[in-house]
Formats: structure tokens, sequence, C-alpha cells
């Protein structure tokens, strides 16, 4: 594995706006492209859980890219989405550098599932890049929020408990002249509160808009809390989260 660390998306030169590359040891590989959660508040893209999953998906023959992007108090709503549109239109343009690609995948967890959920429902932010979110070779959408996220909603002054579907949500976004990717969707039977509900209102909104869900693999993951399964074996030692990656990723890629 190589590790290339620290390489800047943007022309800003903010420390936020960073990526590392992980390569496997071949010479084509697919490329996912991954963002940490924290509740957009904290969090980085060498967090343990990452150092936890990231080895056993290169292992795998994936090459990693995991991204920071800016968050609050310095970030407002929409600049940490715009940012992982940046991170994944640096993807799409260079890692070809670095071996042949097969497929681009998008995903992450908590905070960045939200983020990957607002790329793949939302067109607007990836479009500025010529790139068609509809055209990702898939999404993973690990614990996201599908409504309006509760540190956006603390932004504006509004209890962070409530439910709004706006355009800062991802369910608010989907519509019916859509051909979207494929995507795999993972939330925890103990998941934050009410987001194993909001999954289901996502997946059951996708499908009264008549989206293709055969390309829609759902995971539901009994037993577990809000993202665990990142940073912990199952008790038969095995690293869920890595198995369900690579089975998908596998799955899509060329």
């Amino acid at each position: 594995m190589k590790i290339i660390n620290n390489v800047p998306y943007t022309m800003l030169n903010h420390p936020q706006q960073t990526l590392d590359i992980y390569l496997p040891d071949a010479d084509s590989f697919p490329v996912f492209v991954y963002f940490h959660g924290g509740g957009i508040i904290n969090g980085d893209k060498a967090w343990h859980e990452c150092e936890f999953f990231i080895p056993e998906l290169v292992a795998s023959g994936i090459a990693v890219v995991s991204a920071n992007y800016r968050m609050y108090p310095e970030a407002h709503y929409p600049e940490f989405i715009c940012d992982a549109a940046a991170a994944v239109a640096w993807a799409h343009k260079n890692m070809g550098e670095y071996g042949t690609v097969t497929g681009l995948f998008v995903g992450g967890s908590s905070a960045g599932g939200y983020l990957s959920q607002m790329l793949c429902f939302d067109k607007k932010y990836l479009a500025p890049y010529k790139i068609d979110a509809d055209k990702i070779t898939g999404y993973i959408h690990d614990a996201g929020q599908p409504t309006a996220h509760f540190a956006v909603l603390k932004e504006r002054g509004i209890d962070i408990k409530r439910v709004i579907i706006d355009e800062s949500a991802p369910i608010y976004h989907i519509t019916d002249d859509r051909d979207y990717a494929p995507m795999c969707v993972l939330v925890s039977e103990f998941d934050a509160a009410n987001r194993f509900e909001q999954t289901q209102l996502m997946l059951s909104t996708m499908k009264h808009m008549g989206a293709d869900m055969e390309k829609v693999e759902y995971n539901f993951m009994p037993g577990w809390k809000h993202c665990r399964y990142l940073k912990e074996t199952d008790p038969d030692g095995k690293k869920v989260f890595v198995e369900i990656a690579v089975d998908f990723i596998r799955k899509y890629a060329k």
C-alpha cells in the first residue's frame, strides 16, 4: 500500500480542503472517495475508524481517497457540501495518474453519509465540474441523515430534534426523472435518534418516485450502535463494513 497525505483539492490552500490517497499494489483499481463523520463539527480523514477499515479496503484492491472538508464553526451551509463535491471532482480528474480507474465510488459515514447523499440527490453540486451525479459508479450512504442535518438546523437557530425537509435535506431532491446510480445504504438497529425511521422514509420516497430499487442495497445492522461497525469487529471477528463495501464495489466496478 502506498499512502500520499495532505493533497490539496482546491486552489484555496485551506488546511481542511485536503485529502489522503491510499493506493493498492495494482495497476488498475476502483476508487472510493470517503468522507468522515463527526456531525460537521469535528472529525478528520485519518480518524481511528479510518485507520481500522481503510487498509482492509486497499488490501482488497480498492484505492481510497479520504477527504477532509470545512466544518462548523468556521464553515456554513452549504460550504461543506461544496468541498465534498470538489474532492470528488479532484479524484475524477486526477486518480487516473496513479493507475487505470475501474469505477468511481462516493460515500461517507454519519455526517459523511449526509454529504454523499447530498451529492447523490442534488445534482447541482457536481454539475459545475461537468460530472453527472447519476454517472458516478456507486454511492455508499452509511448512516447519513436524509433530512435537514442537525448541524444545519443549529446554524439556523432551529431545535436540532426537528425533522425538516427543505433544500438542505437529501430527501427533498429525490425526483421521478432520474436514473440513480447504484447505492449501498447502511443504518444500525440502535442508530442515532430517528435515523432508522428517516432512512426508511428516504428509501420509500425513492420507491414512490419510481427509482430502480434493484440498484439499492439496504443493509440493516442488527445489534449495532451508530457506525460502531467502522471500528469494531463482529462476534466472528469480521470487519462488517469492509465486507459490505468490498462486495458492493466489486459488483459495480468494471
